[in-house]
């Protein structure tokens, strides 16, 4: 399969390919995530006044900690800090930079929605548009494929010699499949009528299940050298410390007993099905 171009021109005006895929799976998590807080009948406005403070403060984020994770390489090509549609976008930057962005512009237009509510409304919405974005973002930039194979599933990227894995396409499927896990995995938190699940506990789940794919990602097919790479390292700490935090988040849950016990109980007030 040959290369799809990386940027084709309108007239004068070049477009780049990886920069239309990047703004549609924007623009779906978007509309994704405020239609899950209208049908949740919880403040939605808010998301379409703060969408392009986000994603400007995703994009910076992500280019930011790309070029220090890769500083070497950045200090003698200056010229390529800017040139993002050459791909150099780190998915935790993009998280760094967004997320106390969203935070701020959530308590200042929609108060009355809490954060805990607001992360388990947001986390399938991103993941989604992660999924998307796999496919239409890194799938068509400029040195998009993982390490070279020779295998029959091998896919040529522009900029790249020869055949390469497309950790693209992988990781879309990965996504798609964390997404599905994550509207059976709502609906069952929300069914629990003994012992719930603390609101915010999907969204810690999310974090769990992309820190696993994160780090396979990078371990088998992107990275050099294994078990060294930053993005290995952090996605270990992420897992570690979420699934740390699932358990502690929710430790008036007795995970063992809860399923046979038939008896309704006490639930303080911090504690609410989703």
């Amino acid at each position: 399969m040959k290369p799809i171009p990386v940027e084709f021109n309108i007239g004068p005006l070049q477009v780049h390919t990886y920069g239309i895929g990047l703004a549609i799976a924007f623009y779906l998590s978007y509309r994704y995530f405020e239609h899950r807080l209208r049908s949740a009948n919880e403040p939605y406005e808010w998301v379409g006044k703060s969408f392009l403070w986000i994603i400007a403060a995703a994009i910076v984020g992500a280019r930011i900690v790309h070029v220090v994770a890769n500083l070497n390489y950045y200090v003698s090509n200056p010229i390529q800090i800017p040139l993002i549609w050459h791909g150099g976008l780190s998915s935790f930057g993009g998280l760094a930079g967004a997320i106390p962005v969203g935070v701020f512009l959530m308590k200042k237009y929609a108060p009355e929605l809490s954060l805990a509510r607001a992360f388990d409304m947001v986390a399938p919405a991103l993941i989604l548009g992660w999924s998307v974005g796999r496919i239409l973002g890194p799938q068509l930039m400029y040195q998009g494929g993982g390490r070279p194979t020779t295998s029959w599933y091998g896919l040529q990227y522009a900029g790249q010699i020869g055949y390469r894995i497309p950790v693209p396409i992988f990781q879309s499927i990965e996504d798609g499949a964390i997404f599905l896990v994550l509207l059976y995995a709502e609906k069952k938190f929300a069914a629990r009528k003994l012992n719930p699940l603390k609101v915010g506990s999907l969204a810690i789940l999310a974090i769990i299940m992309w820190s696993v794919t994160r780090f396979w990602d990078e371990y088998l097919w992107l990275a050099i050298p294994r078990l060294w790479d930053a993005v290995e390292v952090f996605s270990i700490v992420l897992l570690l410390v979420s699934v740390a935090g699932f358990f502690y988040y929710n430790r008036h849950i007795s995970f063992k007993s809860s399923l046979s016990n038939s008896r309704p109980n006490q639930v303080d007030s911090q504690t609410a099905p989703l």
